[in-house]
């Protein structure tokens, strides 16, 4: 990562993020850069590892997986390689977008997503209590998002 992020960096990382197929030309006249300086910032911010990739956005309901559910999961136990079985069988369950190991009441947090409460069913009963050393599995369903960013506050 760069020592410190300038005014100019911030910028470009606050476009980049709201939009990512912005042209090199329209970046640059936004953070009142030449053209190749604002190249050398975002493949330096690029080489630095700030920028991970670039990819669309799609929206979850007009693809057809519009229910969010927030599985809690608690293991049998939590040894190196119980977590370790885990988190690798959990990456390939292709409705988990998220997942977070947590500290607190339950070991891992993860934001599924499905069509609908029949779908869910399908995740819950072939995916998540399947997954190796599951002990309990207590979901919650998103009624409504209020709020949701992609992007994250530049400082």
């Amino acid at each position: 990562m760069p020592k410190t992020l300038d005014r100019y960096d911030r910028l470009i990382l606050q476009s980049l993020q709201r939009e990512g197929r912005i042209t090199n030309s329209e970046l640059a006249a936004r953070a009142s850069l030449s053209e190749s300086a604002c190249l050398r910032r975002v493949r330096a911010l690029e080489a630095a590892g700030l920028i991970e990739g670039y990819a669309a956005v799609l929206n979850e309901q007009k693809a057809g997986l519009g229910v969010n559910v927030f599985v809690s999961i608690t293991l049998e136990r939590q040894e190196r390689a119980d977590l370790a079985a885990f988190e690798q069988a959990v990456r390939r369950v292709p409705e988990v977008m998220e997942c977070y190991l947590m500290s607190g009441e339950y070991d891992y947090l993860l934001r599924v997503v499905v069509t609908d409460t029949a779908d869910f069913e399908r995740v819950h009963s072939r995916h998540l209590t399947s997954l190796p050393h599951v002990a309990r599995v207590h979901s919650s369903f998103a009624l409504r998002t209020v709020q949701k960013s992609r992007e994250l506050p530049v400082r």
